[in-house]
């Protein structure tokens, strides 16, 4: 009996031993998710809110469309905004409806605004310069238009580089006669890696990548969007923040 009562006693501690040293495992597993969701919403709070340095970069502006609501612009002027692009048109059929309501109230507020056309490489270039035409009108004060150049997953469409750069040519030609500006072109990354967009095609370039200076352009950027994770009390969900280089130019 004495020795079953020993052998009942020494399983019953190698229990507990365990059972504490798992109770102690999952506390520090505990304590370690909560430490890195504390990080993370750390993380998320820093970048929402980051901008780059004003002393680097002195102008500064959003780029803004539909999924920011019913924007308010005193709101998005007082946070620090200067100027705004504003999506217009995407593709051949295409238009943002909050497009003109939106070049209306930055106008209005004091906020140089341009459009924005969403390039689409299944359609061809003069559809998409007329959608563009008839939407967006011809403006003295307006700053030159931008064509945003990325994948699209409702395109499965990949043309050649020679074919992309001569209907790229002619959708410039097209909407720059309408407009009387030359516009900017907006490759991101791997559209730019496939195509070198930048190489072929003469115009300032507006480049995008979140809080590092772009490099991935033929030649330096005008335009960057640093962080398209901003959040501002004037719009809702997040709106891209751009800069100026200093030195270059728009028009």
């Amino acid at each position: 009996m004495r020795a079953g009562v020993i052998r009942g006693g020494k399983a019953g501690a190698t229990l507990a031993a365990w059972r504490a040293t798992i109770a102690r495992a999952l506390r520090r597993i505990g304590a370690a998710i909560v430490l890195l969701l504390l990080a993370a919403g750390l993380a998320l709070w820093w970048a929402a809110r980051w901008t780059p340095d004003r002393a680097i970069y002195p102008t500064q502006g959003v780029t803004i469309d539909a999924r920011n609501g019913d924007v308010h612009w005193g709101s998005i002027k007082a946070a620090g905004a200067e100027f705004a692009y504003v999506m217009a048109t995407d593709g051949s059929g295409g238009i943002d409806p909050k497009f003109a309501r939106n070049m209306a109230g930055a106008r209005d507020t004091g906020i140089q605004a341009g459009a924005i056309h969403r390039y689409s490489l299944c359609q061809l270039a003069t559809d998409q310069a007329a959608n563009f035409i008839r939407h967006v009108p011809r403006r003295a004060d307006a700053l030159p238009p931008v064509v945003w150049l990325d994948y699209d997953d409702r395109c499965p469409d990949r043309p050649t580089r020679a074919l992309l750069l001569s209907e790229l040519a002619t959708f410039l030609a097209q909407i720059e006669a309408h407009v009387g500006k030359r516009s900017l072109i907006a490759p991101g990354p791997a559209f730019e890696s496939d195509y070198r967009v930048t190489q072929g095609i003469a115009r300032t370039i507006w480049l995008r990548r979140d809080f590092f200076e772009p490099d991935y352009g033929a030649h330096p950027w005008a335009m960057w969007q640093a962080n398209d994770y901003v959040r501002l009390s004037g719009a809702e969900g997040t709106v891209g923040w751009n800069v100026l280089r200093p030195q270059g130019e728009m028009r």
